[in-house]
């Protein structure tokens, strides 16, 4: 049997000779032509630099351009236009802004109108009818009118009179 040990033997090292140097052993020598695929050299964490099989990297993915979705065609497209639409309202805006202006004042003052209408009319009304009670265009008397409903139950039948007096 045959028994051929691939790993470097090196002896034992003696601590305590300060003078000792360990046998060094000759390695082959490869030429760059002679490593055969999937080898390469590769450096140890130890510092030793050996031959070691490698993993082929894979190659470099190939950039394939891909179509432009429509929804990102028609977004590139509607930003001008909503842009130019904006832009547009605000030119506007500072032409009627003096019209603004004056159609708020106008606003101001129709409402302020409705609201002393609303308090002046029946102010007027009530003025107007005791001038003409005061003048004898009526009895002097007020007429009193009294009404007395009457209901048995929740949903029972309502029975009211009516009094003049």
């Amino acid at each position: 049997m045959h028994s051929e040990n691939p790993h470097e033997i090196t002896p034992a090292t003696r601590y305590g000779d300060p003078y000792y140097r360990p046998a060094t052993a000759r390695q082959p020598v490869i030429l760059p032509a002679e490593i055969p695929p999937g080898v390469d050299w590769v450096t140890l964490p130890s510092g030793v630099r050996t031959l070691a099989y490698t993993q082929p990297m894979p190659p470099p993915p190939i950039p394939v351009s891909q179509p432009i979705p429509a929804w990102a065609k028609t977004t590139a497209l509607l930003a001008p236009t909503v842009g130019g639409g904006i832009a547009a309202a605000g030119i506007g805006l500072s032409y009627a802004a003096p019209g603004l202006i004056a159609m708020s004042h106008a606003l101001w003052s129709a409402a302020a109108l409705i609201v002393a209408a609303v308090t002046a009319v029946p102010v007027l009304v009530r003025t107007a009818r005791r001038s003409t009670g005061s003048r004898g265009g009526g009895s002097g008397a007020a007429t009193h009118i009294t009404q007395n409903i009457t209901a048995t139950g929740l949903f029972g039948r309502a029975n009211g009179t009516i009094n003049h007096h």
